[in-house]
């Protein structure tokens, strides 16, 4: 069993930037991606960035040039979302989780967080 904590969800100014951490713990060892799926009132959930224990990334069109995903040296099974010039559009919960694959993640990950409410005024 995997289990994922988000944190750093919040409300912020159009412009502003907030910064996700998610935390796995449990069974890691075959889970070679982590990322972010967000999810906003009325919408489908929809991949936001990935990254795997190589480094390799996968970001959505939507927030290329703004978001950044970074895993956390020190601990590795966390991963970062730094999310600059922040738009009422970005309104949504942020959903953690995990994977086998990259392909596999991008599909449909194997295990979800709970979910961090990010609020983007105007």
């Amino acid at each position: 069993q995997v289990q994922l904590v988000e944190s750093g969800g919040g409300l912020v100014q159009a412009g502003g930037s907030l910064r996700l951490s998610c935390a796995a713990s449990g069974r890691l060892f075959s889970l070679l991606a982590m990322g972010w799926y967000r999810q906003a009132p009325g919408k489908q959930r929809e991949l936001v960035a990935a990254i795997t224990t190589s480094g390799t990334t996968n970001y959505a069109d939507s927030v290329k040039g703004r978001f950044a995903i970074s895993r956390d040296n020190a601990k590795y099974y966390t991963v970062n979302l730094q999310m600059n010039s922040l738009k009422p559009e970005d309104t949504a919960v942020y959903y953690c989780a995990t994977s086998s694959t990259l392909n596999n993640f991008v599909r449909s990950p194997d295990y979800w967080g709970q979910g961090t409410q990010v609020t983007v005024s105007s």
